[in-house]
Order: C-alpha cells, then sequence, then structure tokens
C-alpha cells in the first residue's frame, strides 16, 4: 500500500547533494570543541596517498605474510585458488555498487557510512554505519593480534623452554598477549590523534617497504636452495610436538602434492580447520576495499577519486595473492605451511625483510581500521541518529581530527584484543563486512531499481543484476563462514533498524524507500482497472473538505476511522484568480497541511485548490483529486450553521507552547515548527464574522457532488466528540451509534432498503468495525405509525430485520412509533410543496433528542438538495431545525449502491 502520510517522492533522493550533507561540511567545517578561530581544509588527498595507498595496505595486512601458507595448507591450491575468486567475486560486485553510488554526487565524511545512509535513509544508513564501524574495530583488533603474534614469532622466548634466547625476550602467555596488543594499540591511537594527513604520507613508506618485502619473497623462491628443518609445537597436553618440514624450490611433485585440500588440525586455536574457517580468516584481507572510502572526507575529489583508486588498488593485490599462492605451492611441503604461519622468514635470503614487512603491514592495516572507523563514527555522532552516547564524538581538532571518535575505536578495539587469538576474531570480522558489503549492494540496487531521473553515476560498469549478485553472494558466504555469528548479526541489524526507526529524527537527505514506493504505486495503480470494481470490494474513498483546521481536527479524526483502509484526502479551497498573482499560493501551503497530518497522526493524502469560489474548488477537487482507481466516492462537509466551535489547538496538548522543544535533537520537521503551524492557521471565525460562503454556495455544492455521483456527508457538531485522548476515560461498551435510515423529513417515504438508507446503514457499520469504535453499541430506529389499522410495519420490521441478518451488520432494532410526529406534517397553505411547519420540525428534534440524546454519533438521512438554489436557505434551516442541540450528527444521501449479500 501507499505510505499515505508523506508525498511519494522527495527532491534529491538519489543525488548525494553537498548542500544536504550533515556529516560531510558539518563535520569537517564546524570547531565542535569550540575553538572560534578558522579551521583548515581537511581535504587535501588526491587519488593515490588518499585511496590506492591505504586500500593497497589495508588488503595485505596480516593475512598476506602469516596466513598465505595456512590457506594453501588446509585448502591446498585448487580451493584456496576459489576461495581467491569467489572472495574477489564478493568485493569486485560490491566496488561496482561503491563507485556507482560515489561518482552520482558529492560524497561527504563518512565513506561508506555516508553512501548508505543518504541512499537508504536514516534507518539503514545508521544501522549499517555501525555495523561497518564495528567491523573495523573487529579488523583492528585482528591485526594487533596478528602483529603481536608476529612479533612474539621473533623476539619470543623459546615455546619450548620459555627460557630468554638471544633476543627472544618476551615471555609467552595469554595475558603477555593481551600487554602486547595494548602497547600496539596505544602507538596507533598516538598516530591516529596526530592526523590521518600524517599517517597518509607515512603510509607511503609503509607501501614502500611492504613492496620491497614482497620482492624478497618472490626472489628468494628462486635464489634460495632447498634444505629441511624441525618444527616444535606445544600439543594440547602440553607436550612438545616436532615436524619434519621442508622447502623444496620449485618442484612439480610438490605442487602436486599441495594441489587438493588437506584440512587439520589449527595449532594457534586447537581447532580442525574446514573450507569455511579458512575461508573466513582469507576473506579478512579483502576487506580494506573501502578504506579509501572511508577517508572520503580527507579527499580533494572523492567522486573521482574512491572508483579509480579503489579498482586500481584491488586489480593489483588480486595478482599478488595469486602469484603468491603459486609460489607458495609449488616451493612448501604442506606440513611446513600448516605448522608454521611465519615459514616466509625462514625461506627469505633475508629474514628480517620479511619480519619488517610484516610489522609495517600489520601496523598500517590497524592504524588504518582505527582512522576508518573513527570517522564512520564521528559521521554517525555529527548525524544524532543514536543521541547523547555519541553526542561527544562530534568534536573535531582545528584541523579537522576527529580525536574522540578516536579514543571511542580505541577503547572498543582494545576490548577485541582480549581475544587472544587472530583466528579467532577472523569469522565476526568476515560476518559483519560481509553485511556491509551486502548494504551497500542493497543501496546501488535500490537506487537502481527507483528509475529515479537524478540517478545517474558517471561510472556505467554495473547492473541490477550485479547489484542482486552481490547481495546474494555476500549472504551466502556469511552462512557458510559461520551460520551463528550471521544469524545474531542480522538480527543485531533488524534490532538497530527498529531503533533508529522509532528513535531518529526526520532528515532532508532524501529517502529510497519513497522514491521505490512511487515506482511500485504508479505500477499497481495502472494495474487497478476501475472496470473490474465490484460492490463487495467497496470502501469509503473520502474527500473532506476542511475551511479551517482548528475547528475541524476532531472530524478529521473522526473520518480517518470511518475510511476503513480507503482514500482520505483533505481539500481546501483558497479563494483568488492566478492570473493576478505572481506565484501560486497554494504550493507554499502544503508543508503547513502535511505538517498538521503528521501532528494528528491520521492517514490521509493533502489536496488544495485555488479558485474564484469554494464552490467551483471543490468541483475540481471531486473531479481531479486521486488517481486512477483511487478517486473519492464521498464528499464530506461541515455543517453550514452559526455555531462557533471549540479551537482545537488551544484544547489539545501536542499543539500547546508547553510542547514546544519537545522535539528530538536535530529533527527536521521540513521548515514547518509549531508556532509556524499554529500561526498559518488562522483563529476560529466567530459568528459576526464574514462568511466566505453563501447558503446557495454551498447546497450547491452537495447538489454537485450527487450530480457527479459521488456520496454526500454533513457533518454537524463534531467540535463536541470526545477525543481520543479522553476515549479511554469512558467504557466503550456504553458509546451508542445511532442509526436513523428513514428520510424523516419525508414521513410518506417507507423505504428502509433504498440505496440510501443502506449506504447509511453500511457507513454506520464501517464505523463500528473500526479500532476506536469496535466496542459501541450499534441501535438502528425504525420510525412507524402504530395508530392506523394497517399491520405492515410488523411485517417490514421482520423484514428489515432479515436484511440485516443477511448483511451481517450486528446492531439492536428500536421501534419508534412517530404518530404524534407525523401528525405536525401538514402543507402549510400557500407554501411550495417542499416547505414544512415548524411544528413538524420541532417534533422531530424533540423525537431525535429523546432516543439519541446521549449517543455518541448520530447517522440521519440526509435529503436531496432542493433543484432551485432559491431554496437553499429553507433546505438548511430545515436541517438546521432537525439536528439542533443533537450532538455530533453525520447526515448522509448515497447514490452508490455498497452492499452485498452473496459471496
Amino acid at each position: 500500500m501507499l505510505n499515505e502520510r508523506t508525498p511519494l517522492i522527495s527532491s534529491g533522493v538519489c543525488g548525494l547533494n553537498v548542500a544536504t550533507a550533515a556529516c560531510g561540511a558539518k563535520a569537517d567545517t564546524t570547531p565542535d570543541s569550540g575553538s572560534d578561530t578558522p579551521t583548515k581544509d581537511p581535504r587535501q588527498l588526491d587519488t593515490f596517498f588518499g585511496v590506492m595507498v591505504p586500500t593497497i595496505l589495508s588488503m595485505f595486512s596480516i593475512i598476506l605474510f602469516l596466513r598465505m601458507g595456512f590457506v594453501v595448507g588446509h585448502a591446498g591450491l585448487l580451493q584456496g585458488l576459489l576461495m581467491v575468486f569467489v572472495a574477489y567475486t564478493i568485493i569486485s560486485l560490491t566496488i561496482l555498487s561503491i563507485c556507482a553510488i560515489s561518482t552520482n554526487g558529492a560524497v561527504q565524511g563518512g565513506g561508506a557510512y555516508y553512501m548508505i545512509s543518504r541512499s537508504l535513509g536514516p534507518e539503514f544508513g545508521g544501522s549499517i554505519g555501525l555495523m561497518f564501524f564495528l567491523a573495523k574495530v573487529f579488523a583492528c583488533g585482528e591485526y594487533v593480534l596478528g602483529l603481536v603474534e608476529a612479533i612474539l614469532d621473533v623476539f619470543g622466548t623459546n615455546p619450548d623452554t620459555h627460557l630468554a634466547e638471544g633476543f627472544r625476550l618476551l615471555p609467552h602467555g595469554y595475558w603477555y598477549k593481551v600487554l602486547y596488543s595494548s602497547v600496539v594499540l596505544l602507538l596507533c591511537l598516538i598516530v591516529c590523534l596526530v592526523g590521518a594527513h600524517i599517517y597518509s604520507r607515512t603510509a607511503f613508506v609503509i607501501l614502500l617497504i611492504v613492496t620491497a618485502s614482497l620482492l624478497s619473497i618472490f626472489i628468494s623462491s628462486v635464489a634460495v636452495k632447498p634444505f629441511d628443518f624441525i618444527i616444535t609445537h606445544q600439543g594440547p597436553g602440553n607436550e612438545t610436538v616436532q615436524y619434519n618440514v621442508s622447502y623444496t624450490g620449485f618442484s612439480t611433485a610438490t605442487l602436486k602434492n599441495n594441489l587438493d585440500s588437506g584440512y587439520s588440525l589449527d595449532y594457534s586455536t586447537n581447532t580442525v580447520m574446514s573450507f569455511a574457517t579458512v575461508f573466513a580468516v582469507f576473506f579478512t584481507s579483502c576487506t580494506g576495499i573501502m578504506a579509501g572510502a572511508n577517508m572520503s572526507g580527507e579527499l580533494k575529489n572523492p567522486s573521482i577519486a574512491i572508483p579509480k583508486g579503489t579498482v586500481s588498488a584491488v586489480f593489483y593485490t588480486f595478482l599478488v595473492y595469486v602469484l603468491l599462492l603459486l609460489m607458495v605451492s609449488a616451493t612448501c611441503s604442506r606440513t611446513l605451511l600448516i605448522q608454521d604461519y611465519g615459514f616466509l622468514q625462514k625461506i627469505n635470503l633475508w629474514p628480517p625483510f620479511v619480519t619488517v614487512g610484516i610489522y609495517c603491514a600489520s601496523l598500517s592495516a590497524a592504524m588504518c581500521s582505527l582512522i576508518g572507523a573513527s570517522r564512520i563514527l564521528h559521521a554517525l555522532a555529527v548525524d544524532h541518529l543514536f543521541g547523547m552516547p555519541l553526542a561527544p564524538a562530534t568534536i573535531t581538532s582545528n584541523s579537522g581530527n576527529p580525536w574522540v571518535a578516536v579514543l571511542y575505536t580505541w577503547g572498543l578495539a582494545q576490548c577485541v584484543v582480549f581475544a587472544g587469538e587472530l583466528n579467532s576474531v577472523a569469522a565476526m570480522v568476515t560476518v559483519f563486512y560481509l553485511l556491509a558489503y551486502a548494504a551497500v549492494d542493497l543501496a546501488c540496487l535500490a537506487l537502481e531499481w527507483a528509475s529515479a531521473p537524478n540517478f545517474r553515476p558517471t561510472f556505467q560498469l554495473f547492473s541490477w543484476h550485479t547489484c542482486l549478485l552481490g547481495i546474494l553472494s555476500c549472504l551466502v558466504m556469511m552462512f557458510v563462514i559461520n551460520p551463528v555469528y550471521s544469524s545474531g548479526s542480522i538480527v543485531l541489524l533488524l534490532l538497530l533498524l527498529l531503533f533508529l526507526h522509532y528513535r531518529s529524527p526526520t532528515s532532508s537527505w532524501g529517502y529510497i524507500s519513497q522514491a521505490l514506493i512511487f515506482h511500485q504505486v504508479r505500477k499497481y495503480l495502472l494495474m487497478l482497472d476501475v472496470r473490474k470494481d465490484h460492490v463487495k470490494f467497496w470502501r469509503p474513498q473520502v474527500l473532506l473538505m476542511v475551511a479551517n483546521p482548528r475547528s475541524s481536527c476532531q472530524l478529521i479524526l473522526f473520518v480517518n476511522q470511518l475510511k476503513k483502509g480507503g482514500l482520505f484526502v483533505l481539500g481546501h479551497v483558497q479563494l483568488g484568480d492566478l492570473d493576478t498573482m505572481p506565484t501560486d499560493p497554494v504550493q507554499q501551503q502544503y508543508n503547513f497541511w502535511l505538517s498538521l497530518v503528521d501532528k494528528l497522526d491520521v492517514k490521509a493524502f493533502v489536496d488544495l485548490s485555488l479558485s474564484p469560489s469554494v464552490r467551483q474548488g471543490t468541483q475540481h477537487l471531486l473531479r481531479i483529486t486521486g488517481l486512477g482507481g483511487m478517486k473519492p466516492n464521498t464528499l464530506i462537509l461541515g455543517f453550514y450553521d452559526s455555531c462557533t466551535p471549540d479551537d482545537y489547538f488551544l484544547q489539545d496538548s501536542a499543539f500547546c507552547s508547553s510542547s514546544l522543544g519537545q522535539g528530538s535533537e536535530g529533527e527536521y520537521n521540513f521548515g514547518v515548527d509549531l508556532p509556524s503551524l499554529q500561526a498559518h492557521f488562522p483563529p476560529v471565525r466567530h459568528v459576526e464574522s464574514p462568511r466566505s460562503l453563501s447558503p446557495e454556495e454551498y447546497v450547491g455544492i452537495v447538489a454537485d457532488a450527487l450530480k457527479m455521483g459521488k456520496n454526500a456527508c454533513l457533518a454537524r457538531y463534531f467540535f463536541q466528540l470526545e477525543g481520543e485522548d479522553k476515549e479511554s476515560k469512558v467504557d466503550g461498551s456504553e458509546r451508542t451509534i445511532d442509526v436513523w435510515p428513514l428520510n424523516l423529513l419525508q414521513p410518506g417515504s417507507r423505504d428502509y432498503e433504498d440505496v440510501c438508507s443502506l449506504f447509511l446503514l453500511q457507513m454506520a457499520c464501517v464505523l463500528n468495525m473500526s479500532h476506536k469504535w469496535r466496542r459501541a453499541r450499534m441501535r438502528i430506529f425504525l420510525n412507524v405509525e402504530t395508530e392506523s389499522n394497517d399491520q405492515g410495519w410488523v411485517v417490514n420490521e421482520e423484514a428489515f430485520r432479515e436484511l440485516l441478518k443477511k448483511l451481517r451488520i450486528r446492531a439492536s432494532i428500536k421501534i419508534v412509533p412517530w404518530d404524534t410526529v407525523v401528525q405536525h406534517h401538514i402543507q402549510p397553505a400557500g407554501e411550495p410543496k417542499h416547505t414544512l411547519s415548524e411544528d413538524f420540525l420541532s417534533a422531530v428534534n424533540c423525537m431525535l433528542l429523546e432516543h439519541s440524546a446521549q449517543a455518541a454519533v448520530c447517522f440521519l438521512y440526509l435529503p436531496r438538495p432542493p433543484a432551485h438554489h432559491s431554496h437553499s436557505q429553507q433546505y438548511l434551516a430545515q436541517l438546521e431545525a432537525v439536528t439542533n442541540n443533537l450532538g455530533p450528527t453525520l447526515l448522509i444521501h448515497g447514490v452508490t449502491p455498497v452492499t452485498y449479500t452473496g459471496l
């Protein structure tokens, strides 16, 4: 169904507009730290330093040097290459989505979070952004643990004797690992507090060192001669286990032995490996594809730098991984690969080359994750999605460095290192990243399916097929790796979605949901064929004309219950001539009316018209309101009388000044706050105020509706209807809905089954079925003349009871003798045929007051308006006299069949 409370599409939903960016310009140019000095422009990085270098270093990390042998040893070369291709297929599909989104407008700080939030809205953006932040935090902890593992491999005490030998001075043990990890994290914190710009410059030096280390590995595979050596490990029972391992150099026999898989016990975790666990470890090496995107706040031109730098970095790392897998498979025995993760140091011409490469790659990956996570957290804080807990994270230094967000991230990463082992964290990191990548693909898919004209990225190498395939591949691999972690992460995502749905303020970013709704609604409206309408599926589709909502709010709330899931439109006519005006004044009013709809919490559209007269404007609305099969079939008007209704704005607490300032922090109200809403609608009209509508014009509107095949309803005294806040004080079972299906102004008519009477019954039944009126009792009053000898009314009563049974309407029938009323129905001499005596009108009013004075709402038969406009005032006077002091009353004249007794 349509979202009936909001426009179908908001402008700018697809373009990542700089003007509406809450986390970019605001985060990087506003010194939240309280300094009055001008801030420096943080956008200083180009494609190479800002995107390629951090992406390459993030993707190499610790896995390149310490887990490639682990992959080949357990999975074999064939499955290892399969893992590479699967992983790079997933990230390549995600990269296509990243490139498409990032080239569709200006990308601000926050990287992936900014892309998702500005594409899918705050709920999805905030929840996925937090998940991506957690992925970065876990990855940072993983890289630190890997670095500590490499440090202990070189400088740790002898694992057999636990004694210091030469440079092996660092003791082993769980708590020692936590201590060393904390020291390394502290070093990363100091660098990140200095700023991302210094890191990005030093990162290039780190990349040169890592590249030199890689070159030494490939050169050593040719230069180093084959040799055998012994590896010792401490077994599960604290016994010492020795393995004879071989470095064979390039050998076809070694390559053949390493082709197939050989999953066995992992000596670091003492668990048996499988395809899923090995892939989870390897995939963490591919999770750095957004390292450049996360630096978007520091990039000179992120829309160009992100796609160009990311694609180049991924292609480069793919070649390195494939070549390294082939080299390792052809030169090392399987036992060596499984039992020694640091074997690349032992087979190198100069082992310190690899050692320095490991330290640099791990340290840079950890710092890159720390910086990227802090930028995401800062963007979340600036957007006020999680309220006060993240409020301090908005603070930045004069250079734009979010140092408080860095401290937040460091603290969480410190918790991660308590896992103690790299392989223990890998599965969680991979699941979080896969979920974030699936969200990026979903964002691009939604933009593509929405077919909005403003979605025209300069990067064209993508389609909805690549987005959908990326989503499915991410979700499948998540559950292959770890079903428990995957299910838990999705549950966490859903909980965050629900939290943000109810917590987050309305934003000005543009909602992709609105574009998708528009796309789907248009398709289904075309399928909604009016020629296929059937009476058994009829429902009220109401156009409620409102002059001033200050006096009509109770009626608006009532009609919202009466519509039974049908169309509900608030109509308003502003008097004027567009020819004499520079602009259309109606367009400026829509936000006020839509804000009123939000405030009243009703499911209604708004349609406004500019016309020289109210009657002409109402005709226009009756003709053009709605679309396709969703057009109003019922017109409801407030009653034309001289009473002064209450001002609802002065009664309801939601509209009082005491409710000011209760909105959520950072709430976007579409330019209409509460004082503006109150000021826009004028005070309630007093009796002596001039009317903009004459009696003839008012009755003409009713006649026009009937001529156009619309049902007409006149609502009186609905300002006396108890509000929803008061309904809880009254037992719903005590309320009654009274229905008088006979035309009381024509006593000679005894037809209770004409179209109008049945329509009246149907409307009362619809109200009784609504949530607020479900416990109310429905009473139907049958007027009979008992003094005549004709007992036909008894037969009519039985027939009417049978009709109610066929229509499945549960109501009690009350027989009301009205002989004393009918006797006053005497045509005054010399008066027109339609003229009724005042005694008769007064008698009818007394009869209604006697039986329905305490009714919550009363439904009456509305006679057809007179043919000539000269009788309009008399017609209104009769209706006013009949309903005088009756309470909330709805006079109804139906022209369409609405009841059905068949299946």
